[in-house]
């Protein structure tokens, strides 16, 4: 997992639960890098479940809406940091189907060995989107928390529906159907 992703969730933690809990959480993850991260570095995705769990532990929030929340800065990261990717796009369907055809590919190209989920387009129409999402991670609603942002940046509203496909969130169903 590349490490932007660890220095920006350390970041967010400190700005909603102060730097005591990034002490805190890191003191109590099992982390082979001893909690020291840098943007570029790769680490593995089992210190950010460490980091997670205990987070989730000491603020009684499930990991699931730890991770919606994150989600929602980490797009704050990505419009700051590339103000011309959002500019692309006119519409939030469009931007949220181009997933795999477009933003992965561009992901790719500034860390080529990134490790993403896989998103399959299984149906798409001006005002709805049916896509599957797979990954080892299961981290489903950080997904879902990108998707939020992405109407509220294009200052439109959406119910998204999550299908567990597969119980332990490796394989899910997002059902998205933009507000009228």
């Amino acid at each position: 997992m590349k490490g932007i992703v660890f220095t920006e969730f350390l970041d967010l933690v400190e700005q909603k639960f102060g730097l005591e809990m990034v002490d805190t959480i890191i003191n109590e993850s099992d982390l082979p890098s001893n909690g020291i991260y840098t943007s570029i570095g790769t680490y593995n995705f089992s210190e950010m479940l460490s980091l997670l769990t205990n987070l989730s532990k000491r603020t009684s929030l499930s990991i699931d809406d730890l991770l919606l929340v994150y989600a929602e800065h980490f797009f704050g990261v990505v419009g700051r940091s590339y103000p011309g990717f959002l500019e692309q796009y006119n519409d939030p369907i469009e931007m949220i189907s181009s997933i795999e055809s477009h933003i992965h590919v561009e992901v790719r190209k500034i860390y080529p060995d990134a490790e993403l989920p896989v998103f399959i387009v299984e149906e798409k129409t001006e005002n709805s989107l049916v896509m599957i999402y797979k990954s080892s991670r299961a981290m489903y609603s950080f997904g879902r928390g990108l998707m939020n942002k992405t109407f509220e940046h294009f200052n439109a509203k959406a119910t998204i529906l999550v299908e567990k496909l597969k119980e332990d969130g490796t394989e899910v169903k997002f059902s998205i159907i933009r507000d009228e």
